[in-house]
Formats: C-alpha cells, structure tokens, sequence
C-alpha cells in the first residue's frame, strides 16, 4: 500500500535526500568537468545550453531563450553575440514583426549540436553495459520522471533559496 506524501518529510526522506543530494553534487562536479573541458574546444557550457535550446525551440527571441534557460535577457547576450559570431546562430527578422529579430540555430551549430550528441550517446552507452536491460531501462524511466519533477519543483526551490522572487510581505 502507497502512503498519500505528507509536507513533512520523516527522519528517514531526509537521509534518502541527503545521499541523492550527494551523488548530485558528484554529478555535478563531473559535469563541470566536462563542461571544462568543452570550452577548450571552443564552446563553452552556457553556450552550449543555449545553442541546445534554441535549437529545440526553433526560431526565437532573445527574451524567450532565456526565459527557457532561466536566464536573464542581458546575461545571455555576450553567449548569444559569440554563437552568431562563430556562425552556430543567425539573427532572423520576426516574422510577426519585422522590427524585430528572432534567433535561429545555423546549419553549422545544427551539425555541432548532431556531433556531440552523437558522441554523448556512445560515451553513455558506453556506461550501461554492464547493467541488464531492465535494470537500464528502470534507471532511465525514473530518471526522467526524477528530472521531470525537478523541473517542475525548480521555482519553489529558487524562491526558498532566496535566490528568486520574493513573496509579498517579505523584508
């Protein structure tokens, strides 16, 4: 039998959170690692989210692209201004206002964004091989569902941090 979730965590969520909170900051700092890494080569990790989104998102405007990214307008645009220097994005007239411009991932970023997701899926490919084909599915089904409510849940937790807005009657 499922028990409904309470507002309060037990003594026992709270040890479940604290080793999932660990193995996040492992990630984390591999991950930075990584993101090290691929700025050698030329694009670094703000960047790279971005020209990922935008490529997901299709045609856009700046202001959307860092709503997507949590970012803010002003922050993006050195990393905007770089991608279409280095070719990965074009600046297109709105087709629903022609004063202004929507950004557009190139055929050239388009190519560098298949490359290395091609190269990501061997790399992680590459972990599961030792793990039976259930269990990698399992791992992957609750990831996403893990990812998915961490998106969701992403601005109670910047507002707790006192990172985000704050609600009225705060000082």
């Amino acid at each position: 039998m499922v028990t409904p979730p309470s507002d309060r965590p037990t003594a026992e969520d709270i040890a479940l959170a604290d080793r999932l909170g660990m193995a996040l900051v492992r990630m984390h700092k591999m991950h930075a690692c990584v993101a090290a890494s691929m700025s050698k080569t030329g694009l670094d990790k703000a960047s790279f989210v971005l020209l990922a989104s935008l490529n997901q998102m299709g045609p856009s405007r700046a202001g959307a692209l860092a709503e997507a990214v949590f970012s803010d307008p002003s922050t993006i645009s050195r990393q905007v201004a770089t991608l279409v220097k280095d070719g990965l994005v074009e600046r297109r007239a709105d087709p629903e206002d022609g004063r202004a411009s929507v950004l557009a991932v190139t055929e050239e970023g388009a190519r560098l964004l298949h490359e290395r997701r091609a190269q990501r899926n061997v790399t992680l490919a590459r972990l599961f091989t030792d793990w039976p084909d259930e269990d990698r599915a399992r791992f992957i089904d609750y990831f996403e569902r893990f990812v998915g409510d961490y998106e969701k849940a992403l601005p109670e937790f910047i507002t707790q941090s006192g990172l985000g807005p704050r609600s009225e009657g705060e000082t």
